[in-house]
């Protein structure tokens, strides 16, 4: 096996750099202590906010900053005070996976947009890209995705009335209004003429299931959103991209999550973000057929909460591509993103027609 080594961050891309002039000293006088920042890099994976690691004068702690996209408007998906506020309210509660926040910015002088600063937690990311050559083992690879099964059936049981967590969303109605939503903003993503997508908005709102009780939803639980032990890669140190997160029906959650799961005989866009193509993971079935066994939850309307997946994935990739058209971002990896709206899309109305996840 290939040395696990914590996941790094690289050169920041070209265009997308911090204006560390006024960053430093905002930073010295607003956290105690904090230092100046000696080194500035960053971690080159994902499609949506930019992430980036913050090395200072001040000691060993390292920090990772979080800010949205350049040119990005939808502010609800974009969020980061929100996100800081679940992450505020998750360490209250005395969830422990997760980075430690440390401090949330909305004055839009300092870096031109909010963002904010949270402590590192270095370990093992397991990137579509990178893992492969990690050469991990098929029983390690099967272990690691049970956790993965079994974690996210921890944080679907945090009591979300005593936590106080019930405040992140309103659930009544929850599925509906998710349906509605990411159907306006492929709408208004849209720059061209996809059948598929139309057939899946119109399934969605023609099928809409009973409710199942409410639960916290971290709406983005996938391989490269967890922190692993380089030690046992089983062990989960932490759950990262909280920017999602909200209450309601978790069966969402679980759709989403198999709307990622990509499979051997899945095309090369979907294998392309997800690992769990590689030998010993689970597949979708089992995933969900874990998730009923450690939860206790009936997942018969399963296919719906999958089809939803395909949707919002689909919509995601198409607000990128759009901005990518506006030629608000240079990012050269957002050029050919139409074909993986195609490519979702289309895994949708095949899994619609067979009446099975595909």
């Amino acid at each position: 096996m290939a040395e696990l080594k914590p996941d790094s961050a690289t050169t920041v891309r070209p265009g997308e750099e911090l204006d560390l002039a006024v960053l430093n000293p905002f930073l010295n006088d607003a956290v105690p202590g904090f230092g100046n920042i000696t080194e500035c890099r960053q971690f080159p994976g994902g499609y949506s906010n930019l992430t980036y690691l913050l090395k200072t004068d001040a000691g060993t702690q390292e920090f990772v900053l979080r800010r949205p996209p350049f040119g990005a408007t939808i502010k609800g998906g974009h969020d980061m005070g929100r996100e800081f506020r679940v992450l505020s309210l998750l360490r209250s509660a005395g969830y422990p996976k997760i980075p430690e926040p440390v401090i949330f910015c909305d004055d839009e002088t300092v870096l031109g947009c909010p963002f904010y600063v949270m402590k590192r937690v270095a370990g093992v990311i397991l990137r579509a890209h990178t893992a492969p050559k990690m050469a991990i083992s098929a029983e390690t690879m099967r272990r690691i995705s049970e956790s993965l099964v079994d974690n996210l059936v921890q944080l679907h049981d945090i009591d979300i009335q005593k936590t106080g967590l019930v405040q992140l969303g309103k659930p009544e109605g929850y599925v509906r209004r998710q349906v509605e939503g990411w159907h306006r903003r492929y709408l208004n993503a849209q720059t061209d003429d996809l059948p598929d997508m139309d057939t899946l908005a119109r399934w969605l709102t023609e099928h809409l299931p009973p409710e199942n009780p409410p639960t916290l939803l971290h709406n983005d639980y996938k391989y490269d959103n967890v922190v692993l032990n380089p030690a046992d890669l089983t062990d989960i140190r932490a759950v990262l991209d909280w920017e999602m997160c909200t209450v309601g029906d978790p069966m969402m959650d679980v759709g989403t999550v198999l709307s990622y799961w990509a499979e051997v005989a899945d095309g090369v866009f979907e294998k392309s973000f997800n690992l769990t193509w590689l030998p010993g993971n689970l597949t979708r079935q089992e995933f969900a057929d874990r998730y009923a066994e450690r939860s206790g939850r009936d997942l018969s309307a399963i296919l719906y909460y999958y089809i939803f997946g395909l949707f919002k994935n689909s919509v995601v990739i198409q607000q990128i591509y759009s901005r990518y058209q506006k030629g608000l971002t240079q990012d050269p990896r957002f050029a050919e993103l139409l074909t993986g709206v195609q490519a979702l899309a289309r895994k949708g109305t095949k899994s619609i027609e067979h009446n099975k996840m595909r």
